[in-house]
């Protein structure tokens, strides 16, 4: 269902709007909810796999950064940074999950 999503956000934005790092946080805050969606789905699951909380709250954090700063025209550097600092902190969350599920299934 978050594929479909992704798809949609995909194939109704322009081109030029993908240059934009808000979009790279969109993009990426739809993949992480989808593993963690995919990870709540799971039956074959023995063992429970949680997210890194403080991760995604920070991740959270730095996205809304990055859309204040956007909104009041701030520099276009703190909006890059911001939206990075998210994208990375949603990357680590994706990255841990999965050494986890790796972990548990060997």
């Amino acid at each position: 269902m978050l594929l479909l999503a992704l798809a949609l956000v995909v194939i109704y934005t322009s081109p030029s709007a993908f240059s934009s790092p808000l979009a790279l946080v969109v993009v990426a805050a739809i993949g992480l909810a989808a593993l963690l969606l995919q990870i709540r789905l799971r039956k074959d699951l023995t063992t429970q796999v949680r997210a890194p909380l403080w991760i995604n709250v920070l991740g959270l954090i730095f996205a809304i950064a990055a859309i204040v700063a956007d909104i009041f025209h701030l520099s276009a550097t703190a909006k890059l940074v911001a939206a990075l600092a998210s994208v990375v902190c949603f990357a680590a969350s994706g990255t841990a999950i999965l050494r986890d599920l790796r972990k548990k299934k060997s």
